[in-house]
């Protein structure tokens, strides 16, 4: 079995992902649309929103599947994700690199797979929105450009999570300036009480001066 090699820019990647504050989080309408859909429009039994970790991939939304994650290291979507086109293996037991893979030879008993790498922000890859049978099978062009598309949905959610993210971002630091803005009125206005004070104070000290001159 071959295991995935990891990306050039594996920290950064890496650092673009969890960013995005989306592991280990529930699942969401928004992904499992997609993989639904791609299990119906493609007749296969299993689809993937699968997002690379360090040492795991990890499903945002799982269609066909009770688990939640597996190992990177024997992850089909971990090699995926170093390419920039679809990954794509007909008989996963007449390919070298996963004729042994424990995913094939045990349950799921993968045989099919193909998987779209989704690209975040940077231009990192993510992850992959995959779909994978229990028997052999062909991917014509119109199948890899629809599986393409669906992508592209996920890709857009994805951004939608960075834009939440942002916006979250840009609201409290917002906020933290609106309490700093507000700190400083309130030390500004105790400084101008302050002033005049003592600029009555110099003045009552003044007259009495006057007075006692008299």
């Amino acid at each position: 079995m071959l295991e995935p090699s990891l990306s050039p820019n594996e920290d950064e990647r890496l650092g673009a992902l969890r960013s995005l504050q989306i592991l280990d989080t529930p699942f969401e309408d928004r992904f499992d649309r997609v993989t639904r859909l791609a299990t119906r429009l493609f007749d296969v039994p299993i689809s993937l929103v699968s997002l690379i970790d360090a040492n795991r991939q990890w499903f945002k939304s799982c269609e066909g599947l009770s688990v939640m994650e597996t190992s990177r290291a024997i992850s089909m979507c971990g090699h995926a994700i170093l390419k920039d086109d679809m990954l794509v293996i007909t008989d996963a037991t007449q390919d070298s690199r996963f004729a042994d893979n424990p995913l094939v030879i045990h349950g799921p008993n993968i045989r099919f797979y193909a998987g779209q790498p989704l690209g975040g922000l940077g231009g990192y890859k993510m992850g992959t929105l995959c779909i994978i049978d229990h028997r052999p099978r062909t991917f014509k062009k119109e199948d890899r450009d629809s599986l393409k598309d669906l992508a592209c949905i996920v890709e857009n959610e994805l951004s939608n999570v960075q834009l939440n993210q942002a916006n979250k971002r840009l609201w409290e630091e917002e906020s933290l300036l609106k309490y700093k803005n507000e700190d400083l009125q309130k030390l500004n206005e105790a400084l101008q009480w302050e002033i005049k004070n003592r600029k009555e104070a110099e003045q009552d000290r003044h007259r009495f001066l006057k007075f006692l001159w008299i």
